[in-house]
């Protein structure tokens, strides 16, 4: 089994607090380095980056940054471009806004700026993003799927992420969306896949070592289908509701931890 992961991530559900006590942001900060970190905010997802990276400025310099770099990678000759992989590279935090995941994986994949970020994240650089931002962290990432609905294959849509973080799928606004069936969709499709959704204003921290923490004001839940006993889901015609047993179901709230590589939750 390979490692699931090798730097420091901050993955967040989306709809995080940036006006009063700003606790997830918070610690993107202190894992980057405090007053001293140089954070670079990619708004590569959003459709208003302008807007989008403005409000950044103002809530990371709010939480003492002096230096925070707004990257509007808008294409992918600009992803190409060594001045701004030059100046990336002398950032030690990287924070991805949210937006549309498939906008990040189609402007940086496969160009020299991605493969810094992969360097960058194996030298220990805090990794974040939120909703989209946080969708491209893992291997294989959610791009469509209705929410709160019967849980079925047909309406699953998925494509490659970025791949920080590996044998995981995340889904993002999890309980304010009711995404809880296309996540079971997900890990019936490969139950050796972790199925981790997070909800809005919660992360999950992931360190070097395989073990994540939950912060933030509501939960993340962890879908592990290793002993699924029966699942329909190669013969599943379309429309027709996925059958799937014995998958085992965390919830976890701030101040929880959890074992990515030995899957399940670390209790004191």
């Amino acid at each position: 089994m390979g490692e699931k992961v090798q730097g420091n991530l901050v993955i967040i559900g989306g709809s995080e607090d940036k006006e009063k006590d700003c606790f997830i942001l918070k610690q993107v900060v202190q894992l980057a380095g405090g007053s001293a970190a140089r954070m670079a905010v990619l708004t590569t997802a959003s459709l208003k980056p302008e807007q989008v990276g403005k409000e950044y400025i103002e809530v990371f310099k709010k939480l003492g940054l002096k230096e925070v770099s707004i990257f509007n990678i808008s294409d992918r000759r600009k992803a190409c471009d060594p001045e701004i992989i030059k100046k990336l590279k002398e950032s030690t935090g990287i924070f991805f806004t949210g937006g549309d995941q498939l906008r990040i994986t189609g402007t940086l994949g496969g160009t020299e700026l991605e493969k810094s970020l992969y360097d960058l994240y194996r030298q220990g650089v805090v990794i974040a993003g939120t909703s989209a931002g946080a969708s491209v962290m893992s291997d294989t990432m959610i791009v469509g799927g209705y929410s709160d609905d019967t849980p079925q294959v047909t309406s699953l849509s998925m494509a490659p992420g970025l791949g920080f973080l590996k044998e995981v799928v995340i889904d993002q606004h999890f309980a304010q969306r009711g995404r809880t069936g296309r996540l079971l969709s997900v890990i019936a499709h490969n139950p050796y896949i972790l199925g981790i959704g997070i909800d809005e204003d919660t992360a999950i921290v992931v360190r070097s070592d395989g073990h994540l923490e939950v912060i933030g004001s509501n939960s993340a839940t962890v879908l592990d289908g290793k002993n699924i006993g029966y699942s329909n889901v190669s013969e599943l015609e379309p429309n027709q509701p996925l059958i799937i047993t014995n998958v085992i179901l965390q919830i976890l709230s701030s101040g929880c931890r959890f074992s990515l590589k030995e899957r399940k939750p670390m209790i004191n």
